[in-house]
């Protein structure tokens, strides 16, 4: 199986010696992203909500660089270090996985990279190529 590295500059680097993603077999496997700022590296100050929105939108981008998208996820796993902040992040979760939602589990954690209140991963399908268009 040939597997291929995924790289975007609209997420955050890798903070250590992994891929933001990996294309293998038709699927996208997304590394746990957290709410750093792509362009700074910093993360982002404030409300839950605004951390998540964060993480989604990081998200987004990196399946967007492995040619997939959030409506072609199946899977997230979400760390969060409080679960008192699971209402608050499904009302976010909701605004990006509208439709059909992946199949997800939640955990509690007791400390997330940076002192980051959650973390998403994701697994998702590549998007077929469109079709080719021929000429009249």
């Amino acid at each position: 199986m040939i597997k291929r590295r995924v790289e975007t500059g609209r997420a955050p680097a890798a903070i250590g010696p992994y891929s933001q993603a990996v294309v293998a077999g038709g699927w996208v496997y997304c590394s746990g992203q957290i709410p750093l700022v792509p362009e700074t590296g910093e993360l982002v100050d404030g409300p839950l909500e605004a951390q998540a929105r964060r993480v989604l939108d990081n998200l987004a981008a990196v399946l967007e660089a492995a040619g997939s998208n959030l409506d072609l996820v199946v899977k997230t796993t979400v760390f969060l270090r409080d679960l008192q902040d699971f209402a608050a992040f499904n009302a976010v979760y909701a605004e990006y996985f509208t439709g059909a939602p992946p199949a997800r589990s939640t955990v509690q954690v007791a400390a997330l990279p940076r002192g980051a209140r959650l973390e998403v991963e994701a697994v998702a399908a590549v998007a077929p190529p469109p079709p080719l268009e021929w000429g009249p």
